[in-house]
This record gives structure tokens, C-alpha cells and sequence, in this order.
């Protein structure tokens, strides 16, 4: 008899294999002071900037993503995926997460919210829809900006768990689906 190589497991492990990622650093501006959460419930839509987030009130920087529709995703790299944890297991209601974490920031070009230096990237957005039976923000990149010196730029993906992956070996398939690829990508 062949032995059997899968095998069957519970319902809630499927997260753990289909977390989206990379994990996300998510700032806001409530129209008095700066938040960021940490979030790795995201997704592209397609090639052309529109993201899928997904958070509540729970969050509070949700409130703010409401009222203003605008935010910037701060894509962090390794070197700051526990930072990044840390700075989700603390409020913004009670805490300026900025200050307490170091983390550095300038200003965003199109929105409010500010950029996070010291990340991989950031992707300026703003929000189109809000579906509340999901949580689920629809957003729409305006402005991106890339760190070529980020220290460790290997992208970090939430297992769901409490584990993350970094980025290691990097496949490039480029040639074979350039047919399938927009210009300028």
C-alpha cells in the first residue's frame, strides 16, 4: 500500500496557508494626530494600484481610515517585522505608537497620513469603498514610493499563527510572462 501523503486537518488551518501578506505597517491621520497598525489582512486587486485591506473597530486607526478615506501601506522589511508585531499588540488610542517604536517619518505627497522611512515601500491610498459586512476597504493607490536602502528588504508574511516568513530566494520569471505583464512593470 503507498503511503499516504496527505492528510486531512482542522478548518482553521487553512489560514495558515493562505495568509496574503507581506505584513503591512498602516498609517493614518484622524485630523489631530498620526497612527500606525499593523495589519497583514491585505491584497491586490489587479495590476492597476486598487488594494483590498481588511480591519474593524477593533482597530483604531479604523475610525480614521473612515472618516478621512486615506492612508499610506508601509510595506516593512525583516529588520523591523518584530517592531512591526510589537506595534500591533499596543493601542493608538492610548499610545503614540510613532514615538514609542522610533519609527522615522516625512510627509506623504498626496494624503495626510505620513510615510515610514525606514521601510521597503510605501503606497499612498485612498479609499473608494467600504463594504462593513467584511470590513473590507477597497483602495486606490495615488502615490508609491520605494527604499533602495532599506537595510533587510526581504518582504514578511504572517502565517496566522503567531510565525512569519521572510523572503528568501528570489525566482525571476519575467521574460516567460511578459506577455501577461502591464508596461512599465
Amino acid at each position: 500500500m503507498a503511503e499516504r501523503r496527505m492528510k486531512p486537518v482542522k478548518l482553521e488551518k487553512a489560514l495558515t496557508f493562505l495568509e496574503p501578506g507581506p505584513l503591512l505597517l498602516v498609517t493614518t491621520f484622524d485630523g489631530k494626530k498620526n497612527n500606525v497598525m499593523t495589519i497583514s489582512w491585505s491584497m491586490p486587486l489587479d495590476f492597476d494600484g486598487r488594494f483590498a485591506l481588511c480591519t474593524g473597530p477593533w482597530n483604531y486607526s479604523f475610525a480614521a481610515l473612515r472618516k478621512r478615506k486615506e492612508c499610506v501601506l508601509c510595506v516593512p522589511g525583516a529588520n523591523l517585522a518584530k517592531t512591526a508585531v510589537q506595534i500591533g499588540m499596543v493601542s493608538g488610542a492610548d499610545t503614540d505608537k510613532l514615538a514609542r517604536f522610533g519609527l522615522k517619518t516625512r510627509p506623504a505627497a498626496c494624503v495626510q497620513a505620513p510615510l515610514l522611512e525606514d521601510c521597503v515601500a510605501c503606497v499612498e491610498c485612498r479609499a473608494e469603498r467600504f463594504l462593513p459586512a467584511y470590513g473590507l476597504f477597497i483602495l486606490q493607490a495615488v502615490k508609491v514610493w520605494e527604499n533602495p536602502s532599506c537595510p533587510d528588504p526581504r518582504l514578511v508574511h504572517a502565517v496566522g499563527d503567531g510565525t512569519f516568513y521572510a523572503d528568501g530566494e528570489k525566482f525571476n520569471f519575467r521574460r516567460l510572462m511578459r506577455a501577461k505583464l502591464p508596461p512599465g512593470l
